[in-house]
């Protein structure tokens, strides 16, 4: 199988755009590649940051509202536990109350012993 003179120009043709097309696309990957890289280094790094950012921001209401709440609470339970005190306290007295009437009551009804 012979080749022709036009086959030839087309095959050396297509042969030298093949390399050059394969170094210049090497020698552009090369130049740009690694401001690519650092561009996308820089984008993932403020992604972070920004991420980061939000992060403590959530964790900051989330202290403040967990350090409201707790306070709340604490508010309440002394509250109950100051009326619970004093329901004491009054149930107290009211029972030191009956026992003194009581015992008057009994002093009242006992008969008098006389001394021989």
């Amino acid at each position: 199988m012979t080749t022709s003179p036009a086959e030839k120009t087309r095959d050396h043709l297509f042969l030298m755009g093949f390399t050059a097309g394969a170094v210049l696309g090497a020698g552009l990957g090369m130049l740009l590649a690694p401001r690519a890289a650092v561009e996308f280094r820089g984008r993932v790094a403020g992604s972070a940051k920004s991420l980061g950012n939000a992060a403590f921001e959530r964790y900051q209401q989330a202290s403040a509202r967990v350090g409201a709440a707790a306070r709340e609470s604490r508010i309440r339970g002394q509250a109950i536990r100051d009326g619970l005190a004093d329901t004491v306290v009054r149930g107290a007295q009211r029972v030191e109350q009956y026992a003194t009437e009581a015992k008057t009551n009994l002093d009242a009804r006992a008969p008098e012993h006389s001394a021989p």
